[in-house]
C-alpha cells in the first residue's frame, strides 16, 4: 500500500461490551474514537460491536467476530480496522493474520499516540511523543518489518517512532535511554526557567481539562497568545504560558496545558510528566469544562481522576464551564461544587467575572507581612522565594527584613520571625 491511500483510510471501528460496560457506554466511547480517527486524517467506514462477558485471549472480540470483520473489510475495501481498548501485541497478531494481509490493526491508544506525533511541535514534544511510541508501540510491531516498510506510514505508523522503528529495532532499549535523557535535560531546563517565574513573584494559574473543551480558546481570549485553537482533538500538544492581567492590576502567569481524554495511554502521561508539572506546580487550577457537551459529567470525573494521579488532586479548584453560548448542559454537576464559573470563550461572555474570581482566589488566604530573618538562618529566604511573593528584601548586619505577601501555610513555619505577628488565642488566657 502506498501512504496516500493509507492517509485518509477509511476504517472500521471495533468496540466491545463486557461485562460491567453498558452498550450505551460503548457507544460514546466509540463516537469518540471515531472524532480521533478524523483528527488523525481517517473517516470511519462502518462500526463493529460485539457482546462479550470477557474479552477473548487470542483476539479480543472472538473468532466469529474477527471472522464477521474480516468479511465486511474485505467487501468494502477497508484497510484499517480500531479497536476501541487495548489489544496485545499477539492479538494484534492474530487478528491481523484474521483480517488478511491488507487490513491494518491499530488499538485506541495507538491512534492516540498517532495524534500526538501528527501535532507535536516543539523539540520536547517530539522526542515525548517518540519515547511513549516506542514504549508502547514497538512491542506490538516487532517483526513487521517488512510490512512496515511496505505500508509507508499513514495512520498508526506516524511520527519519529516509525523510522527508529526500521532501521535500529535491535537497539530500542539504547535510543529509550537515551531519549529519557534528552527529555530528563530538557525537563531540568523547564525546571530552571520556573525557578526563574518563581523567582518573579507572579502567581501561576493552569487551565486544565478534557481535550477540546476549549482550553486554548480561553488562552487566547485572556492573554492574546495567538496559539491554535481547532476544533479538533489534541489540536495542542505543547504548554503555552503567557501573561494575564487581573482587574486590580496583579499580573499572572497562565497555562495552557494537553488536554485529557479517557484511557490516557500510561507511557503518554509518562513521557509528558514534566509538561504536566505546570498543573502539579500551579497556584490555582482552572479546570475547564464544555458545558454542553452531553458527556461532561463523564469527561469532567476523568480530569479529576487524572489530576489526582498526577499529585494536583489537592490544588485550589476553579471550575470554569465552558461554551455555555450552546447551552450549559450539566446544571446540577456544578451546584455540587465551589468555586463556578460559567463562560463562553469563544463570545467572551462572563471572562470579567472569570478574572474577578480567580484574583479573589489568589488572594483568599494570604496577607503582606515583614519578616526579620536572622542573618544565620537566611536560608528561609529561599523556602520565602519558593513559596510567597517577595516584595522586597533589605540586608542588614544582623538580620535581614523581608516583606513577603504569604499564605497560611508559608507562614506558620517563620511566624516567630514576623515584625509584628497577629496575637494568638491562648495569649489572652
Amino acid at each position: 500500500m502506498e501512504q496516500q491511500q493509507i492517509v485518509g483510510a477509511r476504517a472500521a471501528l471495533v468496540g466491545v461490551v463486557t461485562h460491567g460496560r453498558t452498550e450505551q457506554e460503548v457507544r460514546v466511547s466509540l463516537e469518540e474514537l471515531r472524532r480521533l480517527l478524523e483528527t488523525a486524517g481517517g473517516t470511519a467506514a462502518f462500526e463493529l460491536v460485539q457482546n462479550k462477558e470477557a474479552p477473548d485471549v487470542r483476539t479480543y472480540i472472538g473468532s466469529g467476530k474477527a471472522a464477521e470483520l474480516a468479511y465486511y473489510c474485505n467487501i468494502n475495501e477497508i484497510p484499517l480496522a480500531v479497536f476501541d481498548c487495548e489489544l496485545s501485541p499477539s492479538q494484534i497478531r492474530n487478528l491481523e493474520e484474521v483480517l488478511g494481509g491488507n487490513v491494518r490493526v491499530i488499538d485506541r491508544s495507538m491512534l492516540i499516540l498517532d495524534i500526538f506525533a501528527l501535532h507535536a511541535v516543539t523539540g520536547e514534544g517530539k522526542l515525548q511523543v517518540e519515547l511513549a511510541q516506542l514504549k508502547y508501540t514497538a512491542p506490538r510491531l516487532m517483526g513487521k518489518g517488512n510490512e512496515l516498510s511496505r505500508l509507508g506510514g499513514g495512520i498508526g505508523t506516524r511520527g519519529p517512532g516509525e523510522s527508529q522503528l526500521e532501521t535500529d529495532r535491535r537497539h530500542l532499549q539504547r535510543r529509550i535511554h537515551m531519549l529519557e535523557s534528552a527529555i530528563e535535560e530538557m525537563a531540568a531546563n523547564r525546571r530552571t526557567q520556573r525557578a526563574a517565574r518563581d523567582r518573579s513573584g507572579l502567581a501561576r494559574v493552569s487551565i486544565v481539562g478534557y481535550t477540546n473543551a476549549g482550553k486554548s480558546t480561553l488562552l487566547n481570549a485572556l492573554t492574546d497568545a495567538g496559539i491554535l485553537a481547532r476544533d479538533q482533538l489534541f489540536a495542542t500538544l505543547d504548554p503555552t504560558t503567557r501573561k494575564c492581567t487581573l482587574p486590580g492590576g496583579e499580573i499572572i502567569l497562565l497555562t495552557d496545558t494537553v488536554g485529557f481524554i479517557r484511557n490516557l495511554p500510561h507511557h503518554l502521561v509518562h513521557a509528558f510528566r514534566s509538561t504536566l508539572e505546570e498543573a502539579v506546580l500551579a497556584d490555582l487550577l482552572l479546570i475547564l469544562v464544555d458545558a454542553s457537551d452531553p458527556e461532561a459529567v463523564a469527561q469532567l470525573a476523568v480530569t479529576e481522576e487524572l489530576l489526582e494521579s498526577l499529585g494536583a488532586g489537592g490544588k485550589p479548584t476553579l471550575y470554569v464551564f465552558n461554551k455555555c453560548d450552546l447551552g450549559a448542559a450539566i446544571p446540577g454537576v456544578a451546584r455540587t461544587r465551589e468555586n463556578v464559573v460559567y463562560i463562553s470563550a469563544a463570545t467572551g461572555q462572563g471572562l470579567e467575572l472569570l478574572l474577578r474570581r480567580i484574583e479573589e482566589m489568589l488572594h483568599a488566604d494570604k496577607r503582606r507581612v515583614t519578616f526579620r530573618i536572622p542573618n544565620a538562618k537566611q536560608g528561609l529566604l529561599a523556602r520565602l522565594y519558593e513559596n510567597a511573593t517577595v516584595e522586597s528584601v533589605e540586608y542588614g548586619v544582623e538580620a535581614v527584613e523581608v516583606v513577603a505577601v504569604v499564605d497560611a501555610k508559608t507562614y506558620g513555619p517563620l511566624r516567630d520571625y514576623d515584625v509584628a505577628p497577629p496575637a494568638r488565642e491562648d495569649d489572652d488566657e
